[in-house]
């Protein structure tokens, strides 16, 4: 399938499976996973505590796509910040999940990451679940900012490259199917 160097963007909702099935294609592709959280954040402890300047998070990004010879799968939202790499995607992967299977997600996955006592009231993350996890919920609606459906619908719209739109419901080997099937019509 592989015969050129492919650049990938993959999105969606927090807890709708974009990180994991931006891993299962990079793997399937060979090809570098990179994902925004490890651009957007600076290393603290706990984490996700301090946003990094958006033009060091570009300069970070930048780089990392300029390594990776063999082409890059980039995991996570680019929302409010990364619209100078657009013209760089070969294609763009939106994946959507229906909130309540995205919460419970984002719930296993907070736990499993942080611990039932981190996330407990007094823990050291409790706040910044909390928040996380109200920040979430308002995906569909749109009535906070960051992320939102309308916003991602809106921004699919004017992309200079190709997207496809997955459901994150389906098992991951299905949408890494679905997904090389619209790159080898790229390829025709």
């Amino acid at each position: 399938m592989k015969d050129r160097a492919f650049h990938i963007h993959i999105t969606g909702a927090s807890g709708s499976g974009v990180s994991t099935l931006g891993h299962a294609l990079a793997a399937r592709l060979q090809l570098t996973h990179l994902d925004t959280d490890d651009f957007y954040w600076e290393a603290t402890d706990p984490p996700y505590q301090l946003k990094r300047p958006i033009d060091k998070r570009l300069d970070r990004i930048r780089r990392a796509f300029e390594e990776a010879h063999q082409g890059w799968v980039l995991s996570g939202s680019l929302d409010s910040w990364g619209e100078p790499l657009v013209n760089l995607f070969d294609l763009v992967v939106f994946i959507e999940t229906p909130a309540k299977v995205r919460l419970e997600r984002l719930r296993s996955r907070e736990l499993a990451r942080h611990g039932a006592e981190a996330l407990a009231p007094g823990g050291a993350m409790h706040a910044t679940h909390t928040a996380f996890m109200a920040w979430a919920a308002c995906y569909e609606r749109g009535d906070r900012s960051g992320r939102s459906l309308t916003g991602h619908r809106a921004w699919l719209q004017v992309l200079p490259c190709p997207w496809l739109h997955v459901e994150g419901i389906r098992p991951v080997e299905t949408l890494v199917e679905d997904i090389e099937a619209g790159l080898a019509e790229l390829q025709t």
